[in-house]
């Protein structure tokens, strides 16, 4: 199924002059603010979202999976889903694969169909968390880890794989999050453990091409429950910085014990250098995966303020981080709740840009917290969602995403084509 740019027209016209009421009311806000909708817009334009490919199906939990009907068969089906989610709102322009769930089969006609939706190759992740049924070694004491040679060997030779299948489409860069660690005291030796994941990582580093970046993953706690090899910010980044200059540390808002200040650890990876990229999703008690904004959308806004300062400070030599969706809707159409998603970030990062930096800095002189606080939220009380709506009518979306998909039956249709029984590779 695609959506033809008329549809979306279409259903524009219909609540186009509402749209424009608003989006006036707020360009004279912004104006008035000496900020320019324009360069705004443009912004928020070029800012695109990575989606998964494991997460245009249902998600699920321990205790069971309830699939929602017309799920993606193949990686051409993921392919055109994203191109659906892409025609709505013009912010997810790249796909990011999951080997082994998304082999091509053919390189050369996976990347004609990904520009025949406007797609790019986000990163490429490897899958060293599960045993596939063709695999000689199990990992179920760990890859990179392990304290066999023989399955560190695999576990890197999948690696080098993953690379290769990303270097035919044109990604550039390999995401790893490994599950190794431990459920039982005593069980692993810690120091040996870290060390033998280093070694791997290592010559998985000097096995990629030299403009390719490597993005290093962690998580406090989860397969195991009693320790976890790269198990926060800290020990992924001393990975990173043993690894080389390529090296970076990826952040997934969920994998962080409850309160902790994500947006610290931003600015401090942003200092260093080291920020490679972010997986969005939200939480309440652990890595649940909710839709990124529906638990804590002013932390999400707090994180947006320090990746804005260090994205913007020309000072800084962080390179431009890769953005990408990583959450388990378990009850809703997997579409829907990518949408909600990206707009989610979309609009904290509109906050962001709307953050009086230069008064907000002379508060922070005078130690002037009052000021501060008022500074911060005045911008993220600012209603920006017409800024958003009209980036995505500037570039041919919809006003409405959401709306037109269940107007024109996008689920249905899909069902249709796939069957109510048909099932996605992934989480």
């Amino acid at each position: 199924m695609r959506i033809d740019a008329e549809v979306v027209q279409s259903h524009n016209d219909k609540t186009l002059p509402d749209h424009r009421e608003s989006f006036g009311h707020l360009s004279r806000v912004l104006e008035k603010k000496r900020l320019e909708p324009t360069h705004l817009i443009q912004k928020i334009q070029d800012f695109q979202i990575a989606i998964p490919s494991w997460a245009l199906g249902t998600g699920g939990t321990r205790f069971g999976r309830f699939p929602g009907g017309g799920e993606p068969r193949s990686l051409e089906e993921k392919m055109d889903d994203v191109g659906l989610l892409h025609a709505l709102n013009k912010a997810s322009g790249a796909i990011s694969l999951h080997i082994p769930w998304d082999i091509p089969s053919d390189v050369e006609a996976i990347k004609a169909h990904a520009a025949s939706h406007g797609l790019l190759f986000d990163a490429v992740n490897s899958n060293t968390f599960q045993d596939q049924p063709d695999q000689l070694h199990s990992y179920k004491f760990g890859s990179l880890c392990h304290t066999s040679a023989a399955v560190r060997k695999q576990a890197i030779d999948h690696n080098l794989e993953v690379v290769r299948y990303g270097e035919a489409l044109g990604s550039k860069s390999l995401t790893v999050w490994l599950a190794d660690g431990s459920s039982f005291p005593g069980q692993m030796n810690f120091r040996k453990a870290l060390q033998r994941t280093l070694d791997s990582l290592r010559a998985i580093y000097a096995g990629m091409p030299e403009d390719w970046k490597l993005f290093v993953e962690y998580k406090p706690y989860e397969p195991y429950f009693y320790s976890t090899v790269i198990q926060d910010w800290g020990t992924s980044h001393l990975l990173a910085s043993q690894l080389g200059e390529r090296a970076f540390t990826l952040v997934d808002l969920g994998h962080h014990l409850p309160n902790t200040n994500i947006e610290q650890i931003v600015a401090t990876l942003m200092m260093q250098s080291k920020l490679g990229g972010f997986h969005f999703n939200d939480s309440k008690f652990g890595d649940d995966d909710l839709t990124v904004g529906a638990m804590k959308p002013y932390q999400l806004f707090l994180i947006f303020n320090e990746l804005v300062a260090g994205m913007e400070d020309p000072e800084s030599t962080n390179p431009s981080p890769a953005w990408m969706i990583d959450a388990s809707h378990n009850l809703k159409d997997p579409l829907e709740d990518l949408l909600q998603s990206v707009e989610a970030i979309q609009l904290a990062y509109a906050q962001a840009l709307l953050i009086d930096r230069v008064a907000l800095e002379e508060a922070r002189e005078r130690n002037d917290p009052t000021m501060a606080q008022e500074i911060l939220q005045e911008a993220y009380r600012t209603d920006v969602r017409p800024l958003i709506a009209e980036a995505r009518l500037q570039a041919g979306g919809a006003l409405h995403p959401i709306q037109v998909f269940r107007t024109i039956s996008v689920r249905k249709e899909l069902i249709k084509e796939r069957g109510l029984k048909s099932l996605s590779t992934g989480l």
